[in-house]
């Protein structure tokens, strides 16, 4: 037996003391367990050395080998799991040293093309009460066997193997932990830029280019397709494609709820991940496979339950479809989804209100102008019948029914006048409110007059000066028509901050307090315009005392 001095053994004490502190300041896992089974094998002086890495299932999960070349290892297959003299480390958790592994009971022998090996040392790596590693050494160099001192070196080593190992995890922890915050707030951006361009869209077919388009860039993939669903939900039509690769990734452009991967998808809610297009080829074109793309995911774009789309990502690699990255796509389908359907239920609102002004109109007409022409009929017919014994009694039916006429063309006039108001065109804004109180004189049974200074409103910013035009004409042609007003005041006042505007009628008024819970288009958009522009609106009536309307604009932007 080898017996060491005391200076060599302090020496080689020493030596690997100052190699372990150099070993425990490394923090990649892959550099430390390379240096560990390095430092093994020179400090035992052996010809073969192996860490082998514990799982979480107490396997075998990494196995480093040192001394062996290459092709050796290439040549022995499979990577040890823990049988004989391995698992005997394991199952013990303490040092084992033998002169000849093949005479020991616990040895289960070596695969083909393993290289003869006959001492043994092993040492476990512990870290409090768990199991981290295993150091293997076989066949000392310079000795038939290993030493009672190679054994004391091993396990000091092993100590500090472990303070390395679990440092190197902690650290590829907090990288791991870092990388995927990290990954998560760039996620989060392309989610928030994603909702911002398709909210701000009034466009289906871009709304559908945008998500695509950031999808596809974000993660790096040839192509793409999304299939929306008709109105009653039960069929899934290409709606966009995006990717030269390709035209077109199915058979067909339409799919029934059900029906094929588009169809499955549509009706279960769920992700289809890594469709093989070679197994599918009864809905993949032959140029899918024909150009490499062997990886296709279908994502519902879902809101409220409902299925308004399917969207489809193809690549040429083999893509990592995660749960972090289908959460991605499903919140970039959502947000999709739910722009589309603000879209659909806006034209679907506009319809109804051009529905609801149709009827209003015509109730309108029904009620006023076809009233007023049917008792000019009736006054016309009285005065036929009376002419010859009653002249001067048909006169006068005569001189009514032209009166009456008149204010019916009047009455007609103020429709057409409501249906098409004056535009303004950036003029100056006393005399384009002359101008609308002048048509609004000339068209309607109401008068108006305008008061307000012909000079101080220079600089008056544009949008600010159109804003109080419109106000102005929406409270004359409330007046004429609701409030059945006879007189309007329009006064236009100025500070060196604000450009106020009174339109004062003596109309019928209304109860404030009941219009207040559901405020007229009208009324609404008053206080929307004026506040688009940094101003407000103030409305005050009470029934029977006519209305006030104030609205101030800033002088400046």
């Amino acid at each position: 037996m080898v017996v060491l001095t005391r200076e060599q053994l302090e020496e080689r004490l020493s030596t690997l003391h100052q190699a372990s502190l150099e070993l425990v300041g490394v923090l990649s896992l892959d550099e430390v367990l390379q240096r560990i089974v390095d430092m093994a094998r020179a400090q035992a002086g052996a010809r073969y050395a192996a860490l082998g890495m514990i799982g979480e299932d107490g396997k075998i999960e990494r196995f480093i080998p040192a001394g062996m070349t290459t092709e050796q290892v290439k040549h022995i297959g499979d990577l040890p799991v823990g049988n004989g003299m391995l698992g005997a480390v394991m199952v013990e958790k303490g040092a084992i040293r033998i002169p000849e592994i093949a005479e020991d009971p616990r040895s289960g022998g070596f695969p083909a093309h393993h290289p003869e090996m006959h001492p043994f040392l092993g040492v476990p790596i512990i870290s409090g009460d768990r199991l981290l590693g295993l150091i293997y050494l076989t066949d000392k160099e310079d000795h038939f066997e290993f030493t009672d001192s190679d054994e004391r070196v091993i396990e000091i080593l092993a100590a500090y193997a472990a303070v390395a190992i679990s440092n190197a995890k902690l650290y590829q922890d907090v990288v791991d932990r870092d990388e995927s915050l990290m990954k998560r707030n760039q996620d989060l951006a392309l989610i928030n830029n994603m909702a911002a361009a398709v909210t701000s869209s009034l466009e289906i077919d871009n709304i559908l280019q945008q998500a695509l388009e950031r999808v596809l860039d974000y993660l790096d993939v040839e192509a793409g397709e999304i299939f929306l669903a008709d109105e009653n939900g039960q069929a899934f039509r290409l709606a966009n494609h995006l990717g030269d690769i390709v035209k077109s990734f199915w058979t067909r452009d339409s799919f029934s709820l059900g029906e094929g991967p588009i169809g499955q998808v549509a009706e279960n809610g769920r992700p289809m991940v890594s469709i093989d297009p070679e197994r599918e080829v009864g809905y993949f074109r032959t140029e899918v496979i024909e150009s490499g793309l062997c990886c296709v995911a279908c994502i519902p774009m879902a809101t409220r339950g409902s299925v308004v789309g399917v969207m489809c990502v193809a690549a040429k690699e083999p893509q990592n479809f995660d749960e972090r990255v289908l959460d991605l796509m499903g919140s970039i389908g959502t947000w999709a989804a739910l722009s589309i359907e603000n879209v659909r239920l806006g034209r679907q609102s506009r319809r109804l209100a051009v529905l609801e002004e149709r009827e209003r109109i015509g109730m309108d007409l029904h009620d006023g102008i076809i009233q007023s022409i049917y008792a000019v009929g009736l006054a016309l017919d009285y005065a036929r019948g009376t002419l010859d014994a009653e002249p001067d009694a048909a006169r006068s039916k005569i001189n009514q029914a032209i009166e009456g006429l008149d204010t019916t063309i009047r009455d007609i006039r103020s429709y057409i006048l409501d249906l098409r108001p004056r535009q303004f065109r950036g003029e100056d804004l006393m005399e384009g409110l002359e101008q609308l109180v002048e048509e609004f004189n000339a068209n309607s049974r109401s008068q108006a007059i305008l008061i307000g200074p012909r000079n101080g409103l220079d600089g008056l910013p544009t949008a600010n000066a159109t804003t109080l035009f419109h106000i102005c004409q929406e409270a004359l042609a409330n007046a004429a028509k609701h409030a059945k007003a006879g007189l309007v005041d329009v006064r236009l006042l100025t500070s060196d901050e604000r450009i106020i505007m009174e339109v004062t009628d003596d109309g019928l008024g209304f109860d404030l307090r009941k219009m207040r819970a559901t405020l007229g288009h009208g009324l609404s958009n008053m206080h929307f315009r004026a506040q688009k522009v940094g101003g407000d609106v103030e409305i005050n009536s009470e029934p029977g005392s006519g209305t006030s309307v104030v609205a101030w604009v800033p002088r400046y932007t």
